[in-house]
């Protein structure tokens, strides 16, 4: 995971999702930084990708696709042994010490406006003897989700909550779904109304033949249970979401 001496390795926040992507994008074409790796937060209960509920085998063929190395960083999620705040911070100060041992300092955020997020990495950070990079950090939200779109990113919207509503969830993000989004929803989803899956853009060197499957109801929340290509629909009794 080394970058060229004269560029600053970055491992890239990666949630598989549109601002993510841009995000990494951003970095690969800023002459500062090199992105080494990807890390992504994994239900170690479900095997899915913390909050977006996409399969931990389309994470996987994301990062081949980009060809980034991946870092998956496994989260309890079972009752026993729920995922606590200070869980949490623990298990991600040894995956950070793991970083530094290796060089890399900084972390890069796929982030927009929330300056509370903002200031919990940042401090979380600090306390690890790392930064963060927030490349598209204040980018006006309308204009950027046209700037996703028109880019060539393309995604599948994977999780929308109940005030967005069911019919969001499993369609792609383009100009008719940000037509059509409810009043008040912000149109790249930052209060998490809703988050994506990225299978093709400039970041990546080939798209991920995905598939749409069930949607899935869970605590208040839509859900595709999107499938690799050629792989039998899942059945909807079968298809286990974690918990938010």
């Amino acid at each position: 995971m080394r970058a060229a001496e004269s560029r600053i390795p970055v491992v890239m926040s990666w949630s598989g999702g549109k601002d993510s992507a841009l995000a990494l994008d951003t970095l690969q074409n800023d002459p500062r930084y090199e992105v080494v790796a990807l890390m992504t937060s994994v239900s170690e209960e479900f095997r899915r990708v913390s909050h977006h509920g996409v399969r931990e085998e389309l994470l996987e063929r994301q990062a081949e696709a980009i060809e980034l190395p991946l870092v998956k960083i496994m989260l309890p999620s079972g009752q026993a042994t729920p995922c606590t705040n200070e869980v949490y911070e623990g298990i991600m100060a040894r995956v950070m010490d793991d970083f530094k041992s290796q060089g890399v300092l900084t972390v890069g955020f796929g982030d927009l406006f929330l300056e509370d997020l903002r200031a919990y990495r940042e401090r979380n950070l600090a306390r690890a003897g790392m930064t963060g990079v927030f490349p598209i950090w204040k980018n006006e939200t309308h204009a950027l989700a046209r700037r996703i779109i028109a880019m060539g990113f393309r995604a599948i919207l994977t999780c929308a909550e109940g005030k967005v509503g069911p019919g969001f969830v499993g369609r792609h993000y383009d100009q008719s779904l940000l037509a059509d989004l409810p009043e008040g929803i912000d149109p790249c989803g930052e209060y998490g109304e809703f988050h994506t899956y990225v299978y093709d853009g400039p970041c990546f060197k080939r798209a991920v033949p995905v598939e749409i499957g069930e949607t899935v109801v869970r605590d208040g929340r839509f859900y595709a249970d999107l499938l690799p290509a050629g792989a039998e629909s899942a059945r909807l009794a079968d298809v286990v979401m974690p918990p938010v």
